[in-house]
């Protein structure tokens, strides 16, 4: 009991937990009725505000019962689940098997789990991650709404492209990856077979039955083990089905186990998941492990990005933070992404029995929740460069529990196995012609070499290339710019975007294309500079810094034009200027020079639609033939679906490991004064650059 805070003489026993008041019959009425509370769900106070108070009928109200559960129907498809009162949009739409993209895994920081309110309504924290347009058609976060009544939620059509993406761009990797395994070797082989029955003359255990079959069929038990979860389960399995099962084995590099027995009639598609854990995106293939057909595949940003663009930004937030905080990102990012990929087949996670996992050194120590502090410290030694076959259990990866996980080595902390990935892909490590690889990411990893000698090493290119630390940079997503050529008289840019949408930011290829643009058409110097007049109509400032309107925000349905700023012009050049450092000083160490090179690789997502003359133009790449370059795609997930599919091209990732030499430019002064020589457009010297400089 306590006194009334606008009658001090009566005493109440009603109180307002969230302002901590008490208030008498006369005064009961919720102050603040439009605002979440979390107290609701149990407030008297609410309760009779809303539904008005009657003391004659007080024991009818407190005799009422309690809605036991809510319906939540998903439009379209009619899809209906029960849930309790309390539970959120998003952990509704889970127990319903419904994807929701969700990459900062329900803490309401990403504003992608959106869903349209048809009917009903719902209990919806505040957001500024919801436009004013969106709210006003009913748009809601799943995970910052919660079910107090039975609903009708509508999933909005861009969740709806995103699942039929999914398989468009299965059908697309299928077709660009047919014939490259011929002879599949998973990490988990599925082995059916009509196990002996028992009888008064043959008594043997289920277990050496089992074994005894396998033997027959040719495979070696001396070095096979067994865990208890399958001893378990055994006796059901094998008379389930009169004798006839199917059993999982896991190979390992020196032995195998058998991680699950099932009666022959459960018997489901295999399924395998290729990953290119990249700094910035993370890509995931949903691969039939029967013929290699990929089924579907999604892709999306690396939650790990909110602590840092970079590797080093990375370790460092791991020290601060802990390794536990990163790892649990990256595993969300793909656990959620699989899901996606997962939505659009007829399959689920618990199909999913081999991994292989493509990402550099540092990605891969965090996901495994390893220690990588003393990675970018001197001498910069990884905890581990080759890694065992590990089970999806153990890593919290959304898959059957004892998915075999196989993570492509790396030779070097700066140099992982995204980039051996690339070459068992590229394949020219078996050929004569000396190669010139490059996989421009973050991390602009280089490999020079060809059949005798293999020599590689990493230039911090930065986050720019992929939208990182660009005012308006994006990864290459629907409505991102990524070609553009600007007006000879006016410089009105004329571009495209991915998907044809509207902008909605540039990417890669589009900012080196703006770039080059800009210096051919003297909007810049070759020092970066602007040498636009201030009263031009596409000069502006931002934040007292000089910019470049590339559109208006009244033709976008915007707030704020798209721009490029000097800070972004200063750091896409610093970028490139380390990717031709790199060049120039690894070729230099083996004594060869631009000359030298048969054939450039160049990888990577951004690479699809670089033009390779605006890219020589800006100084990213050398001025050689146009015919020796080559694109390759991103060669990261295309080796680790190599890798998913063979155990030949497993054991051939870990040779390629083990040949490659890395150069460290950390401590190399020629890096940093060819880095120096660099920072103009396209160079401090013109020679090298003899078509550009007759432009």
């Amino acid at each position: 009991m306590g006194k009334c805070i606008n009658h001090p003489d009566r005493e109440t026993s009603y109180i307002c937990m969230k302002h901590n008041i008490y208030l008498c019959e006369e005064c009961l009425e919720c102050r603040d009725p439009d605002i979440y509370c979390k107290f609701r769900p149990s407030c008297p106070i609410h309760f009779i505000t809303k539904k008005g108070f009657d003391s004659s009928k007080e024991e009818a109200v407190k005799e009422e019962p309690v809605k036991e559960e809510c319906i939540v129907t998903f439009e379209p498809g009619g899809k209906k689940v029960a849930v309790t009162p309390g539970t959120n949009l998003l952990e509704a739409s889970q127990k319903a098997d419904i994807y929701i993209n969700a990459s900062c895994n329900g803490k309401g920081s990403c504003g992608k789990c959106k869903l349209v309110i048809q009917s009903g309504k719902i209990d919806s924290e505040k957001t500024l991650l919801l436009s004013d347009k969106e709210k006003e058609k009913g748009y809601v976060l799943a995970c910052q709404s919660k079910i107090s009544e039975d609903i009708i939620v509508k999933i909005p059509e861009e969740t709806i492209e995103k699942k039929l993406k999914a398989a468009g761009m299965g059908e697309a990797a299928t077709k660009k990856l047919s014939g490259l395994v011929e002879k599949i070797e998973p990490i988990v082989e599925k082995i059916p077979f009509q196990l002996d029955l028992p009888t008064l003359e043959d008594t043997v255990s289920d277990l050496d039955r089992l074994k005894r079959q396998l033997k027959k069929l040719g495979y070696d038990t001396s070095k096979m083990n067994i865990n208890i979860r399958v001893m378990r389960q055994l006796t059901e399995s094998v008379r389930d089905d009169d004798w006839k099962v199917v059993a999982s084995l896991l190979w390992k590099k020196c032995s195998s186990e058998i991680v699950d027995v099932s009666p022959a009639h459960d018997r489901k598609k295999s399924l395998g998941m290729a990953v290119d854990l990249g700094t910035t995106s993370i890509v995931v293939y949903i691969v039939d492990m029967a013929d290699g057909a990929v089924l579907s595949a999604a892709s999306g940003h690396n939650r790990q990005a909110a602590c840092g663009d970079d590797v080093i930004n990375r370790i460092v937030c791991s020290e601060k933070d802990g390794v536990k905080k990163l790892k649990k990102m990256a595993i969300s990012t793909i656990n959620n992404l699989t899901k996606q990929a997962l939505d659009s087949t007829d399959a689920n996670h618990k199909q999913i029995e081999s991994i292989v996992i493509s990402g550099n050194t540092t990605m891969t120590h965090l996901l495994l929740g390893i220690e990588a502090k003393y990675i970018r410290r001197e001498p910069y030694i990884p905890t581990v460069s080759e890694f065992p076959i590990i089970k999806a259990s153990e890593i919290g990866l959304k898959a059957a529990f004892y998915a075999g996980v196989f993570v492509m080595p790396g030779p070097a902390s700066y140099v992982g196995g995204d980039i051996v990935s690339g070459v068992l892909y590229t394949g020219f490590h078996q050929f004569e012609d000396i190669t010139l690889f490059i996989d421009i990411g973050t991390n602009g990893e280089i490999v020079l070499g060809n059949n005798e000698f293999l020599m590689t090493a990493a230039c911090s290119a930065g986050p720019a290339f992929e939208g990182g630390g660009i005012r308006w940079g994006m990864r290459a997503e629907d409505g991102a710019i990524e070609k553009i050529t600007l007006d000879p008289e006016t410089f009105d840019p004329d571009y495209l975007t991915v998907e044809n949408k509207p902008a909605r930011g540039i990417c890669g290829s589009g900012m080196i294309d703006l770039l080059s643009e800009m210096l051919l058409k003297k909007v810049i110097g070759q020092d970066g500079k602007f040498q636009i007049e201030l009263n031009h109509p596409r000069f502006t400032l931002f934040n007292e810094e000089p910019a470049f309107i590339i559109e208006s925000a009244d033709n976008i349905d915007s707030e704020e034009d798209i721009i490029f700023t000097q800070s972004d012009i200063k750091s896409l050049i610093l970028s490139k200027a380390a990717v031709y450092a790199g060049f120039s000083i690894l070729l230099e160490q083996v004594g060869m020079d631009f000359s030298s090179i048969g054939q450039m690789i160049i990888t990577g997502g951004f690479g699809q639609f670089l033009d390779i003359e605006k890219a020589i133009t800006i100084g990213l790449l050398p001025d050689i033939e146009r015919k020796k370059f080559k694109y390759m795609g991103n060669s990261s997930i295309a080796g680790a679906y190599m890798a998913l599919l063979s155990n030949t091209y497993r054991q051939q990732a870990i040779a390629i490991s083990n040949t490659m030499t890395y150069l460290d430019f950390s401590s190399n002064n020629d890096f940093m004064e060819e880095f120096t020589r660099a920072q103009f457009l396209p160079h401090t010297d013109a020679d090298l650059f003899p078509s550009v400089h007759t432009k």
